[in-house]
């Protein structure tokens, strides 16, 4: 049996012990996946699998396991390997069976050739999906997992022991210049593989030495490519982005999903030289070569900057806050005593948020009960077109010269697993790629800002917002953020007609006056103290707040968008009949568009109390919301009235 240690530093060595054991019968594939899966189930196993997100790519084992949390950003064609093999020693004539699952290069020993008309070739096929990390991922997330994570700690610390490569650790800044230009790496690299997908172009030596970059070969060639994009949604954003090539029911992924894989770590560097010798040697016509040389560079980047994971195993994730269990439907008895547990004190960290968003809007505590409500929605179905259960909270009343929204955000910043503020400018509206868009020449979809996970929180500033002129680039920009925020889709844009993407998205805008996009709510704030320096008095707010505190709020948050709500019969008749007299007493001042408002306000407001069916207390409770919102707003619209 093999030692402990081997899953996880050497999976292809327990691929292979599998593999020799079973092949040719196909039953060797089940066997692997569900060897590792029930390696992974024990004793927290899942926090000693080293995460790309926490540690550098060139502090990991080549051919190691690694797991990585990810956005699908882009889904590529599915691609053709060899996923069986025969290898034959022309002087013996031995033959040996491989398996090429799981690998990019085709491995055989010195003096072997592969068959390709050995009767025992399998071709298999496996989809290719370009993954970044989760678009707007809180820093305090990356913080949690890592310190969870005692591989990721002792990482940061030293490089891996039992992985030490011949060269000094270089950025990636440094790693894109040697990456992007290949004829400094046929200086370093001596020895071939030959690539399992696609064309094979021989097998020798599987040795390969790699020596330190020399100084003085920084000249950069005339004719060299521009530096690639890792098409990223949002900007500033930092982290691998990875091609994850799937084996298994790949069909139940798609497009935005939010994945955490398990799989064989990738970065041969024999793929970069390969790829630039495929680029050298296409075709003769100028045209068609161009474009294969674009999207040759997309689809095979380097493998030291974009990094491959063969998956053994993926799951679709929930969420991605790490204090909460990864999976909150299974019937397991940690996740039951987990939820009890924390629903057991629900109601003071109900009261503790609530005075903590009340300080940060001001002193306004109606303000704050929305902003929970708020932050705790999410489109829990879709009737036709429309979503049910979105709850975006226009904050009008904000103060524009104090920076106030800006502060607000980085409150929420602190609360929410992932987030983005939007500030909507002329310029910003005119210049930003908001929706992505399919680039046939390189054959990808390139990301916009919308190209957001589920439940990630927008916040939209309008405060800056000036006269000014919107081009058609802007008009669009702003049409596709009403699209949003009314029907949770984004229509990105495939050049010859439009594909709707369905989103999850709260969105949370903060304006002057009534804002000039769509909403669900305006709450106008009320503020009862104007702090004379808002960046030290919302520095203090959090400061002020214990960090076990802070992670209650972060729990309470995610945890509550989770769980399942219904309304009773009798209380539906009930709710109807105060329908009726609220129409009775003043019929244009209750519309069906106010009852839904009214039923939404009080599905939140129920499962904030931490209640997953509507009682008469939280009905009355809504309604009264609701009033003291409306006034609020009546008020305002007298004051303006009256130029006051």
């Amino acid at each position: 049996m093999p030692c402990v240690g081997d899953w996880l530093n050497s999976p292809l060595s327990i691929v292979q012990g599998i593999f020799a054991q079973n092949a040719p019968n196909s039953d060797w594939e089940k066997k692997v996946t569900e060897y590792f899966k029930e390696k992974l189930k024990e004793n927290n196993a899942t926090n000693w699998v080293p995460s790309l997100n926490d540690v550098p790519v060139h502090y990991l084992k080549p051919n190691s396991l690694v797991k990585f949390r990810c956005m699908v950003q882009d889904m590529f064609d599915p691609e053709f390997y060899m996923g069986v093999y025969e290898t034959v020693d022309p002087n013996t004539n031995a033959r040996v069976l491989h398996f090429g699952k799981y690998r990019d290069v085709a491995e055989c020993g010195p003096q072997q050739e592969i068959d390709l008309n050995s009767s025992q070739t399998v071709t298999s096929e496996r989809q290719t999906f370009y993954c970044v990390p989760v678009p707007g991922e809180s820093a305090w997330v990356k913080e949690i997992s890592f310190l969870t994570d005692p591989v990721a700690s002792q990482a940061r610390v030293s490089p891996s022991t039992s992985y030490t490569p011949s060269r000094h650790k270089r950025s990636y800044e440094e790693d894109e210049d040697m990456d992007l230009h290949p004829s400094k790496q046929k200086e370093q690299h001596m020895g071939k593989g030959c690539c399992c997908g696609g064309d094979i172009h021989g097998c020798v030596e599987p040795k390969r030495l790699e020596t330190e970059a020399s100084a003085g070969h920084h000249v950069i060639s005339p004719n060299c490519s521009p530096p690639l994009d890792l098409n990223f949604p949002l900007p500033g954003e930092k982290g691998p982005a990875c091609l994850v090539k799937v084996y298994e029911s790949w069909e139940s992924f798609k497009v935005n999903d939010v994945l955490e894989v398990f799989g064989v770590l990738s970065v041969d560097p024999v793929l970069s030289i390969v790829n630039s010798e495929e680029r050298d040697s296409s075709s003769l016509d100028p045209m068609e070569c161009m474009d294969t040389m674009e999207e040759q560079r997309v689809h095979s980047p380097p493998a030291s900057l974009v990094p491959r994971i063969h998956v053994i195993l993926a799951q679709k994730l929930q969420h991605i806050n790490p204090l909460l269990p990864a999976c909150l439907n299974e019937e397991e008895s940690k996740t039951c005593e987990f939820v009890s547990n924390f629903m057991s004190e629900l109601s003071p960290v109900r009261a503790e948020l609530l005075g903590f968003l009340t300080h940060a809007l001001l002193g306004d505590s109606l303000a704050a009960e929305y902003l929970i409500l708020h932050l705790i929605s999410t489109v829990y179905g879709r009737r036709d077109v429309l979503p049910l259960g979105k709850f975006t909270v226009n904050l009008s009343g904000c103060p524009r010269s104090s920076a106030f929204t800006e502060h607000l955000y980085r409150l929420i910043q602190q609360l929410v697993p992932a987030s983005y503020h939007l500030r909507m400018s002329i310029e910003s509206m005119n210049h930003s790629r908001f929706i992505p868009h399919k680039d046939y020449t390189a054959n990808r979809l390139v990301s916009g800002l919308l190209q957001l996970a589920s439940n990630t929180s927008l916040v939209i500033d309008e405060t800056q917002l000036e006269q000014g002129q919107l081009d058609t680039a802007g008009v669009h920009n702003v049409t596709a953020l009403g699209n949003l925020i009314t029907w949770q889709k984004v229509d990105y844009d495939f050049n010859y007609h439009r594909m709707e993407f369905p989103c999850n998205i709260n969105v949370l805008i903060t304006s002057e006056g009534r804002s000039l996009l769509p909403s669900d709510c305006q709450v106008h704030l009320q503020p009862q103290i104007i702090p004379p320096n808002m960046e030290e008095y919302m520095s203090s707010l959090l400061t002020a707040v214990l960090p076990s505190v802070l992670n209650k709020f972060r729990i309470y948050l995610s945890l509550l968008r989770l769980l399942d709500y219904s309304i009773s019969d009798e209380v539906t008749k009930a709710v109807e009949e105060d329908f009726v007299e609220m129409r009775k007493n003043n019929p244009e001042s209750v519309t069906a568009d106010d009852l839904h408002k009214m039923l939404l306000v009080a599905r939140f407001l129920s499962l904030s109390a931490g209640q997953t069916t509507l009682s008469r207390e939280r009905w009355l409770r809504a309604k009264q919301l609701e009033a003291l919102r409306k006034a609020r707003l009546q008020q305002q619209q007298c004051v303006n009235g009256n130029e006051l």
